[in-house]
């Protein structure tokens, strides 16, 4: 039985354990590139608006109403329908799209229609804007409808704000909250 014996080492080539110049060498480089990131994450100074600033974020995502009414089948319809489709009500599968408008300060700031996603557009609704305005005390009215039937709600929602710099006011709907809210 043979023992295994390690290879010879090629010629040049050293299998001695690295000297004191290639770890000083290693720990120079590794000083340098800690040093780059810390220069970089402190400068330049990155600033997403300026400083008497502040942000309005309008983020809803919802399903629209159904475009139109439920109707109901008449017998004769039902009989010429194959059996396992004998679904006394019958509704419109496309939804309706969302219809947002924010004014600010007496001015309109965004007039924005979403339409359904899906090929039958059948699917939600997304709105998502990023608003910058001016700090300090703001008049905002947001209107959004979700229902193109004829009589349907648009709902409204009246506010004055005192916008600090630099702060996030986020515009959303909850329906279980009663509507438009402002966080």
């Amino acid at each position: 039985m043979t023992t295994p014996s390690r290879p010879e080492p090629r010629e040049g080539r050293s299998t001695a354990a690295p000297g004191a110049a290639q770890w000083a060498g290693q720990v120079l480089l590794y000083g340098l590139f800690a040093l780059a990131i810390g220069v970089f994450s402190q400068w330049p100074t990155y600033r997403p608006i300026d400083s008497d600033q502040a942000v309005i974020k309008i983020s809803v995502t919802r399903l629209g109403q159904p475009v139109g009414e439920c109707r109901r089948l008449s017998p004769d319809e039902l009989a010429k329908l194959p059996p396992n489709m004998r679904d006394p009500l019958q509704c419109p599968r496309e939804r309706s799209p969302l219809t947002m408008e924010v004014d600010v300060g007496g001015q309109r700031v965004l007039q924005r229609v979403a339409p359904p996603s899906g090929l039958s557009k059948d699917g939600s609704a997304s709105i998502y804007e990023r608003l910058v305005v001016a700090a300090g005390p703001q008049q905002i009215d947001v209107h959004f409808k979700d229902d193109v039937r004829p009589g349907a709600v648009t709902y409204h929602r009246q506010a004055s704000v005192n916008l600090v710099p630099g702060q996030v006011l986020v515009v959303d709907f909850d329906a279980e909250k009663g509507g438009i809210t402002l966080q």
